[in-house]
């Protein structure tokens, strides 16, 4: 039993270590003014909102990331029904994690502000990369989904529609919803939430987990930090592995 206990608090102190990773890269993708990364772009629409709004929450970016996965999670119930698994539940605690952890690094990525183009451009690829690594290291983790991915696999189970192809769509869905509210909301298209970094990471960003996996063996070591290692498998490294 103590090993179990044991193994179970390893696995999701490296799944938190993931997070921090995936959450940076975020924090990283917004400080580049070029477009945020897909995840982020609705929560980053509707914190600048609530800056100049009255009729908006003037809340985070990390609070506005919470609400939207707690919305992901009662889709699938919805979607899902009877077939959704109660333990996916734990999802809204692994998005609370991810918002407070996005906030924690806005705060930490300051310093990167710059006017200058050629530095927003690194900026940006710079942040693609280290939210490509944090993706990569979180799959491995093979704890609960992450709410975004877990709409992606809901929908997949429905429709029938291949994993990839679904999750473009569902990418696609959440940037053309963050132009929509940008309209709504803030009066004009805001290239900094939305824009060519945006675009840029909806390609670039799997390139690099399909890369970075390659090499995560060290990764795997240390998850198994012992002979007899068990790891709880109920996420995304459980669906993948069945396909």
């Amino acid at each position: 039993m103590k090993d179990k206990i044991n193994s179970f608090i390893w696995q999701h102190f490296l799944l938190l270590l993931s997070l921090y990773v995936m959450t940076l890269g975020v924090a990283v993708c917004v400080r580049s003014q070029l477009g945020s990364s897909v995840i982020s772009t609705i929560p980053y629409v509707m914190a600048s909102a609530g800056e100049v709004m009255d009729a908006v929450p003037d809340w985070t970016i990390g609070t506005y990331t919470i609400l939207m996965n707690a919305v992901f999670v009662v889709a699938q119930i919805l979607i899902l029904r009877r077939n959704f698994e109660w333990v996916q539940l734990f999802q809204l605690v692994i998005g609370c994690f991810f918002g407070m952890l996005i906030d924690l690094n806005m705060y930490l990525t300051q310093w990167l502000l710059s006017d200058a183009l050629w530095i927003n451009a690194l900026v940006q690829i710079a942040g693609c990369t280290i939210l490509g690594i944090g993706i990569a290291m979180e799959v491995k983790c093979g704890s609960v989904t992450m709410p975004g991915e877990g709409i992606t696999i809901a929908i997949h189970k429905v429709t029938g529609l291949e994993f990839p192809k679904a999750k473009i769509r569902v990418d696609t869905s959440l940037v053309i919803l963050a132009v929509i509210l940008c309209f709504l909301l803030l009066g004009s298209w805001q290239w900094q939430i939305v824009g060519v970094g945006t675009l840029f990471a909806m390609v670039y960003v799997g390139v690099v987990v399909r890369f970075v996996n390659r090499y995560l063996g060290w990764f795997d070591r240390i998850l198994a930090y012992k002979p007899g290692f068990r790891r709880y498998v109920y996420g995304l490294a459980r669906y993948i592995k069945h396909q």
